[in-house]
């Protein structure tokens, strides 16, 4: 296999197995290392340290870039042009049919139904849960092949009384499973308008069930509509199982939501992104963009959102090293797990993070690589969206400070060229100036988790 020359701001990956390696038996290497050519895979993955050295022999703090890359491709909807082929859906929608989505709600919920209905194909497997205070199934799993039958059946959708969604997604799942197999794209997407007030309603057990939910390989995006859901469970179960939340505020938009969803989801190239990391002697991970973890684990296993072609998703680390010798080290090294949805074909990729120590002050002392910095400012702009958010639902902060908050975003977004977010953080200032703060609060958790997918298109 061929060589590439080392790039110290740019690490291809595809190297020897680091995780075969004890990271506590690190030693200095005599130059930086040689990386193989990657073999052609859905996802490129690159690795951008900030700087290309840092200081020797004393405290000393550096941010990593990991990058995915799906390159462009098939999966558009039918009338989009498409380069290739996509991978056939196992979708199920899950429909809160509870008494407040009585009228429009439920009637634009219909329709949303039946326009996914006519954007799949014969090859993709669909089911349908409704959920009020019990949970029936509308539509078995099976291939959409009779779209007439399938649309007539959505139309008996009617209302109910409370809110189950614990029984309704656990239901889901296992429709899901019937029909999950490789080089199946899998998903849930659910709708509902209001706290869960029948079955289990705790936060923790409904978030800790999306978690089980991604653990078995389902997807979960979570679509929450009008003022009276809960957008810290909504989103909490939407990261919890790497999904998408959206909040839709008014029912006319519940069709143009789901085929936005639906979009995303045709274009898949990579799902089931896990990653696994061992940080090395000398050295202590304080930080994952998007991820709780603890700081200085010595290893730690990361859940990460599907890739769409033409997408790249960014994870920032931040490493300290205490007192780590001069020399060139792999101050820490993992494996990302994914499945490619065009081939159904699981791939492991090594991964290594490499850094210099010098004890030259004019090499770690120069400005940080920017698109490093940009991620870890994106980071704490979702932390500084987050603390805005729970300063308004706990009135801690006036709303003029939270004005004045959202505007420094607003303009970083912008800067950093995050327009969807930069719009959502427009709108929410809107919503608040009109005296709608809960409709802000919802907006602006949408903010936060795509911040924290670190996903660009």
């Amino acid at each position: 296999m061929s060589q590439t020359p080392f790039d110290p701001n740019r690490t291809v990956i595809g190297g020897p197995g680091p995780m075969d390696v004890d990271p506590n038996r690190t030693q200095a290497m005599s130059a930086p290392p040689t990386m193989p050519t990657a073999e052609p895979t859905a996802i490129q993955v690159s690795v951008i340290p900030g700087r290309s050295a840092t200081m020797a022999n004393g405290p000393a703090r550096e941010a990593f870039l990991l990058e995915l890359t799906a390159g462009e491709g098939g999966g558009a909807l039918p009338g989009m042009s498409a380069s290739g082929p996509r991978a056939p859906l196992n979708l199920c929608l899950v429909i809160d049919r509870s008494g407040s989505m009585e009228g429009a709600p439920l009637q634009y919920a219909k329709e949303a139904c039946s326009y996914v209905v006519d954007l799949l194909g014969p090859q993709d497997v669909l089911s349908i849960i409704a959920f009020d205070e019990t949970v029936d199934v509308l539509m078995n799993p099976q291939n959409v092949t009779d779209k007439a039958r399938i649309k007539q059946g959505i139309q008996q959708l009617r209302p109910g009384y409370t809110t189950d969604l614990y029984s309704g997604v656990q239901k889901a799942a296992g429709l899901i499973m019937e029909r999950k197999a490789a080089g199946r794209t899998t998903r849930m997407v659910v709708l509902t308008d209001g706290e869960p007030t029948a079955g289990i309603v705790g936060f923790s057990e409904l978030t800790e069930l999306a978690g089980q939910l991604k653990q078995q390989g389902i997807t979960c995006t979570f679509l929450g509509f009008g003022p009276d859901y809960n957008e810290e469970l909504l989103a909490g179960m939407a990261k919890r199982a790497t999904g998408n939340y959206y909040y839709i505020p008014q029912p006319h938009l519940i069709p143009e939501i789901f085929g936005r969803e639906l979009n995303k989801l045709l274009s898949t190239a990579a799902t089931n992104l896990k990653l696994t990391l061992k940080t090395a002697r000398w050295v202590s991970l304080k930080a994952a963009t998007g991820h709780g973890i603890t700081p200085g684990a010595p290893e730690i296993n990361l859940d990460l959102s599907d890739v769409e072609r033409g997408s790249t998703l960014r994870q920032g680390f931040e490493l300290e090293f205490p007192n780590h010798p001069m020399g060139h080290y792999r101050v820490m090294s993992g494996k990302l797990h994914y499945d490619d949805t065009a081939t159904g074909t699981s791939h492991h990729v090594d991964v290594d993070f490499v850094m210099e120590f010098t004890a030259d002050a004019a090499r770690y002392s120069v400005p940080m690589d920017s698109r490093v910095e940009g991620a870890m400012e994106l980071s704490a702009a979702s932390r500084v969206v987050e603390r805005t958010i729970l300063g308004l639902k706990t009135q801690q902060i006036s709303v003029a400070a939270a004005m004045a908050d959202l505007q420094k975003t607003q303009a970083l977004l912008v800067q950093q060229g995050k327009n969807a977010e930069a719009q959502e953080v427009t709108m929410a200032m809107q919503a608040i100036g009109r005296g709608d703060v809960g409709g802000a609060e919802k907006t602006l958790m949408g903010t936060v988790v795509n911040l924290d997918q670190g996903k660009t298109s």
